[in-house]
C-alpha cells in the first residue's frame, strides 16, 4: 500500500471510550461538526480525513475500500486504541467502517451507518452531470474548470432542509483531485458489487444502528428497510430529513448515536 498521511481529529476525553466517525465521498471531518461537541462530552471522538480528502494526502493509488479501512485500522493502533466502542460511517463511509469490522473484528464493537446505501440498486444520484464528472475524460476537465459550481451542485443533492451549510464543506470538496474523486467513487461501488451491505453486516455479528433521512437525494430512503434483515439491527427513518442527518437533524442524530453507544 502506498505510503500517505492521514489528518487526524480527536475531542473528549482520551481515557473515555471511542467513537470512531467516518466521512463520506467528497466530504471531509468537518462534516461531523455539528455532533462532535456532544459526543465528546461522553467519548473520545476520533475524526480521520480518507485518503485524497480534506488534509489527508492524494496519492495517485490506494482507494480501494478495504485499504481505506486498513489505513484507519493503522492509525487506531498508533493512537493506542484497541477497542472503539461504536464506528460510525456517514455514506461511503459507511462501506469504510464495515470493511473495518471485516478486517478487524476485535476492534469494532458495533456499527453505525448513516445515509449509507445498502447496495447500488439503491443509488438515486445518476444524472447527466455525474456521468460526466464521474468519467475519466471530460470529467477531469470539468473539474478542473468548474470546481466550485459542482461543489455546490453536489451539496444541493446532500441537504434537504433550509440550513446554513459551511462554506467550508464546499472548500474541502474543490480541493479534492479529480483522481482521488473518481477512485473513492469507483471504490465504493466495486464494494457494494462484491457483496451489498446488510449481507456483509450479517456475517459480522455485531450491534447495529442504520439511520437514513425519509427525503435522502442520493439513496431511496426505502432501501433502509434491507437493512432489516440483519438480525437486531437498528433502522431509523427520520422525517424531513435528506442524506446529511448530522448537519440536518443534529440533536436527533445525535442522541441516536448516544443512546446505541451506551446500550449493553
Amino acid at each position: 500500500m502506498a505510503r500517505s498521511e492521514m489528518h487526524v481529529l480527536q475531542d473528549g476525553d482520551p481515557e473515555a471510550p471511542a467513537l470512531l466517525l467516518i466521512h463520506g465521498l467528497g466530504a471531509s471531518t468537518a462534516w461531523w461538526d455539528p455532533v462532535v461537541p456532544a459526543l465528546a462530552r461522553t467519548y473520545r471522538v476520533i475524526r480521520v480525513d480518507l485518503l485524497g480528502h480534506g488534509t489527508s494526502s492524494s496519492p495517485d493509488t490506494g482507494y480501494e475500500i478495504s485499504a481505506q479501512a486498513c489505513r484507519i485500522g493503522a492509525v487506531l493502533d498508533r493512537l493506542g486504541v484497541e477497542r472503539v466502542a461504536v464506528a460510525v460511517g456517514h455514506s461511503t463511509g459507511g462501506n469504510v467502517a464495515t470493511a473495518l469490522a471485516e478486517q478487524r473484528p476485535g476492534l469494532v464493537g458495533a456499527l453505525a451507518l448513516i445515509g449509507t446505501g445498502p447496495s447500488i440498486s439503491a443509488d438515486i444520484s445518476d444524472s447527466a452531470l455525474s456521468r460526466l464528472l464521474f468519467s475519466r475524460f471530460p470529467g477531469a476537465l470539468l473539474w478542473r474548470l468548474f470546481p466550485g459550481v459542482i461543489a455546490r451542485k453536489s451539496l444541493s443533492s446532500a441537504f434537504t432542509r433550509r440550513i446554513r451549510i459551511p462554506k467550508a464543506l464546499a472548500a474541502g470538496a474543490r480541493r479534492m483531485t479529480h483522481r482521488a474523486l473518481v477512485s473513492t467513487a469507483d471504490a465504493s461501488l466495486e464494494y457494494l458489487f462484491d457483496r451489498p451491505i446488510p449481507e456483509r453486516l450479517r456475517r459480522l455479528y455485531l450491534p447495529v444502528l442504520v439511520v437514513f433521512g425519509a427525503e435522502d437525494k442520493r439513496y431511496r430512503s426505502s432501501s433502509a428497510d434491507d437493512y432489516r434483515a440483519v438480525p437486531g439491527a437498528r433502522v431509523e427513518l427520520l422525517a424531513g430529513v435528506g442524506h446529511t442527518p448530522m448537519f440536518e437533524d443534529p440533536r436527533r442524530t445525535c442522541d441516536l448515536l448516544m443512546e446505541f453507544a451506551a446500550a449493553p
